[in-house]
């Protein structure tokens, strides 16, 4: 992570002050003050959603066989099973 320079600008946000604890105390585990920790994980993330959303191109016969992929079902498995009624961490 880049220090601060002259050249840097400010980026004011309101948070709880549960939200503020928890940055807080996961930015010193790593050793990082709140503004370092939230600038990182923001840019992260940030290059995440953009990565997900890039473009790509292929060849026609990728495009085709790609297709033919997506179509086919998986084989219903024990394992597939398994996973399709595992309930999301986010939804517990």
């Amino acid at each position: 992570m880049h220090s601060p320079t002259k050249s840097a600008i400010s980026i004011n946000i309101r948070a709880k002050v549960k939200q503020r604890d928890l940055i807080d105390q996961a930015a010193t585990r790593l050793g990082r003050s709140r503004s370092e920790f939230m600038l990182e994980v923001a840019c992260r993330e940030a290059e995440q959603v953009l990565l997900d959303q890039a473009f790509f191109s292929v060849d026609a016969d990728t495009f085709t066989q790609f297709q033919k992929l997506l179509d086919q079902p998986l084989p219903p498995t024990d394992k597939l099973r398994r996973l399709l009624k595992t309930q999301a961490p986010w939804d517990k």
